[in-house]
């Protein structure tokens, strides 16, 4: 899709006058293509979330079973058609295992619910959630391979798996003592500070801090997040009587959430050094 993609592109820009103006312009959209068919998974899952709150007609089964079957169904069909390679596949899962366990832990805390009824559930949590988590890990697989995606210095792989292991821990044990997760910031500051991405889009390369684009991501989630609680799939403390944007804080969780599924890339996809004569840092 990525082929067809740029070779659309190219009968566009042909027929256009040259110029920053059209070169730009071109670089924008194919740039959005890209990134939707990056979130293909993520973009099918929240598209029959809105739609199912929309418009949900009596079919003898909950929403919830509903969204967990055609979950398994577009997993399926994306390694069926080879969207996603098997070892991608596998991180994604252990994301989706990661994800669940705390839903579980999370949803008996308080930190959230899950209004409706469902077959499929484990300990109140309804199967579908650890989909939400496959989303993210689907979206940091398919990236790095549709952008081609190399980097300036990267932290050491071991480093990062610790930080991660930390910041999973934090999302456990800061409901019985000090919560780190000022210091896991800090942590994400001194690993990736100094670290650049690179990556091509269409005809050009372009390169962006590690930081900014762990921030823009997770206002992309975070916004996800609040079409997810409109649509009463979870709702948080607060909403139970009628919806209300979540909170900001939640922005940094899912920042420190998604580097957790960065770390379980690499090990699909171990991180390409920048190569010179490419973009500059």
């Amino acid at each position: 899709m990525e082929a067809r993609i740029d070779a659309a592109a190219h009968l566009v820009l042909a027929r256009l006058p040259r110029g920053p103006l059209a070169d730009g312009l071109i670089e924008f959209l194919v740039f959005g293509l890209k990134q939707a068919w990056a979130c293909l998974f993520g973009g099918l899952m929240l598209g029959m979330i809105i739609l199912t709150r929309l418009w949900w007609p009596e079919l003898g089964i909950n929403r919830y079973d509903f969204w967990f079957v055609a979950a398994l169904l577009i997993q399926a069909g994306m390694i069926l058609f080879r969207l996603e390679t098997l070892d991608e596949a596998r991180v994604i899962l252990i994301f989706h295992v990661v994800g669940t366990l705390m839903e579980i832990f999370k949803t008996a805390a308080g930190s959230w619910v899950y209004p409706d009824d469902a077959l499929f559930r484990i300990a109140g949590v309804p199967l579908f959630s650890g989909f939400m988590y496959a989303c993210v890990g689907s979206y940091m697989a398919r990236i790095q391979r549709i952008f081609d995606i190399t980097f300036t210095r990267y932290p050491p792989i071991w480093l990062t798996v610790l930080l991660a292991a930390g910041i999973y821990a934090n999302f456990f044990t800061h409901h019985y003592f000090y919560d780190f997760r000022w210091w896991l910031f800090g942590g994400v500051v001194l690993l990736y500070g100094r670290s650049f991405m690179h990556y091509r889009v269409f005809r050009f390369g372009h390169s962006m801090p590690m930081l900014l684009a762990f921030l823009l991501v997770a206002l992309f989630i975070w916004i996800a997040e609040n079409i997810g609680t409109w649509s009463r799939a979870w709702i948080y403390p607060g909403q139970e009587s009628g919806w209300s944007m979540v909170s900001f804080e939640k922005l940094g969780s899912w920042c420190l959430l998604m580097l957790i599924s960065v770390v379980l890339v690499t090990l699909v996809h171990p991180p390409r050094r920048f190569e010179a004569g490419g973009v500059p840092p």
